[in-house]
């Protein structure tokens, strides 16, 4: 038995259906899950109960589109889309601080209006910006031979990304900036940078960090909620400590859908940061261990992918998209659960907000184009296409042979 799941888990395409069947139940359960926490806040605002639900739905349509784009795209046209896709980013990111096109969103100066309901938030777009032009820039640098140097490994990936973290950070969005350096770093292991530089760029990173958090009585403060349990002064740790009586309260198999108290005015933002805290008190622990399971699938998928390419290009892709969600859930995971301070990041795939699901599942994408350029992936697939070919055309055959006994016999 052990000797069978071994095999069937060491089989070419096992990395492809992880990907692709672990993004989209993510999707789907967080589609369910987004349904289920926003009612009451879409009527408490004066809309329609479906109001969130039907713009995620409409997010996650055009996510799967590119999802299907991204993943028959070939390789070179990805690496083509590197740099354009960053400078639009960097764009973006600049015009964020145009008074009368930025908005600022809960206190971050983070978002750009395009008129009506809609809005976009382009330091998401930046994640996607950053791993597709470093992958490429490392790359082209391994084929020259060039990364011997540490001048060429830094140079100009760390100073593109510290302008992205400043431009990040003058909005305020810390959590995103925390994303954006775990890239960075990610891109720099892969590379496989000496450890006395990746030490010294990531206690650069950290000093930079404890600055800006204790140059922010906010950031303070939530920095003080670690492991609360009561609200305290000014409710100041009020999320933090629903978040905890929501899943303390789902225990095994949870509520039932849709009977969340915490839902009704208690727990912020429940189908947004927090709709973690709203699954484990809906769906229970089974429910919440359940999505920590997808999350460790694609990742262990991701890493297995980056791990077997020859192509320098796809390895660093690949980490770079797995550290990304990886690293972001755990942060969303971590402060809902009072590990981590609450960063105001979404978890992937499965919160509301369009802005973060259409390049999350574009990055789905070029992994399930990475899993399926693996030379051994590509042979099952080509043999399972002349498989299918032949069934469609016997059904084909069929389907003409009964048109054909049913026509009179005059017009045979």
């Amino acid at each position: 038995m052990l000797t069978r799941a071994r095999r069937a888990w060491d089989r070419p395409l096992t990395a492809y259906y992880l990907i692709l069947g672990g993004s989209l139940l993510l999707t789907g359960l967080g589609l369910v899950m987004v349904f289920s926490a926003s009612q009451i806040e879409a009527l408490q605002s004066g809309l329609s109960s479906t109001h969130f639900f039907q713009k995620q739905l409409v997010a996650a349509v055009l996510g799967a589109v590119l999802l299907l784009v991204a993943a028959r795209m070939p390789i070179t046209l990805h690496r083509a889309l590197a740099y354009p896709l960053l400078a639009v980013s960097v764009c973006l990111l600049c015009l964020v601080q145009v008074p009368g096109i930025g908005r600022a969103v809960n206190g971050n100066q983070n978002w750009i209006h395009l008129g009506g309901p809609f809005q976009l938030q382009p330091s998401e777009f930046a994640k996607l910006a950053l791993v597709l032009w470093g992958a490429d820039l490392l790359a082209r640098k391994a084929d020259k031979r060039s990364l011997s140097q540490w001048k060429h490994m830094l140079v100009p990936l760390v100073p593109v990304g510290f302008l992205l973290l400043s431009l990040i950070m003058l909005g305020g969005d810390m959590g995103t900036a925390i994303i954006i350096t775990a890239i960075l770093f990610g891109l720099l292991w892969l590379l496989g940078a000496p450890t006395r530089l990746f030490a010294g760029v990531l206690g650069t990173a950290v000093i930079l960090g404890v600055l800006l958090i204790r140059s922010s009585p906010n950031r303070m403060s939530r920095l003080g909620c670690l492991g609360a349990t009561d609200p305290g002064p000014n409710d100041q740790c009020w999320q933090a400590v629903h978040g905890i009586y929501a899943l303390a309260s789902g225990g095994w198999l949870g509520s039932g859908l849709g009977a969340s108290v915490e839902k009704w005015g208690q727990l912020p933002e429940p189908h947004t940061d927090f709709i973690f805290a709203v699954t484990g008190e809906e769906l229970g622990l089974v429910g919440t261990l359940s999505v920590l399971a997808l999350f460790a699938a694609l990742g262990y998928a991701g890493i297995r992918v980056a791990g077997r390419t020859e192509d320098l290009f796809v390895r660093y892709a690949a980490g770079g998209v797995t550290t990304w969600i990886t690293v972001q859930a755990a942060i969303n995971i971590g402060a809902v659960l009072g590990l981590l301070p609450i960063a105001g990041v979404p978890l992937p795939l499965f919160s509301y907000g369009g802005s973060a699901l259409l390049p999350t599942m574009f990055a789905v994408g070029l992994l399930i184009a990475f899993a399926r350029s693996e030379p051994a992936a590509r042979a099952a697939l080509d043999m399972r296409q002349p498989a299918f070919g032949r069934m469609r055309a016997g059904v084909r055959r069929k389907t003409m042979r009964r048109r054909a006994d049913r026509r009179p016999s005059g017009e045979r």
